[in-house]
């Protein structure tokens, strides 16, 4: 159905759209979320008797440089996942096979986005660094909503479509 072809293509760009939002305030307002990484990683936050602390990263280059990588792959998702919605919509009408193939680009960024915000922010920021434990710098939340955003359309542009009736 052609519904679901662009249902999939607008699911795709979305995620692009909200990755592109993302990365420019990053990069536009670098100092209020480089305050979030940095606290994160300083680990000054969480539970004073924690005993993982030793964890604890105090190097501001370090935390530059983890916040420029964070910045790079939320902006590599948007790059991605703009080029797959672009592919898409010009294989839109074509024979299953060349739209399912014009998916890759954003399974691709699909699949970035949701490493980005469950591995670097729910298994490294919430479960290394002990963000959960923070009642001030805590993105656990807001991450699990993005990846599970992320992971729904993912699933659904990842299914096989099948060909057009005509």
């Amino acid at each position: 159905m052609l519904i679901t072809r662009l249902s999939k293509t607008a699911f795709v760009a979305a995620i692009a759209f909200f990755a592109t939002l993302v990365s420019f305030g990053n990069i536009t307002d670098y100092g209020t979320n480089f305050a979030f990484v940095e606290h994160v990683l300083m680990m000054d936050t969480i539970f004073p008797d924690a005993t993982i602390t030793y964890r604890a990263i105090h190097s501001p280059v370090l935390h530059h440089i983890a916040y420029v990588f964070i910045i790079a792959c939320e902006t590599l998702t948007a790059i991605l996942c703009w080029v797959g919605a672009f592919h898409m919509l010009g294989q839109i009408s074509a024979d299953a096979r060349l739209f399912n193939r014009s998916k890759s680009w954003a399974i691709a960024g699909l699949a970035l986005g949701f490493l980005v915000w469950q591995v670097g922010f729910m298994s490294i920021g919430g479960e290394w660094f002990g963000m959960w434990m923070s009642s001030t710098w805590n993105g656990i939340e807001s991450a699990f909503r993005f990846f599970i955003t992320i992971i729904a359309v993912l699933i659904f542009v990842a299914m096989p479509d099948e060909e057009l009736a005509r």
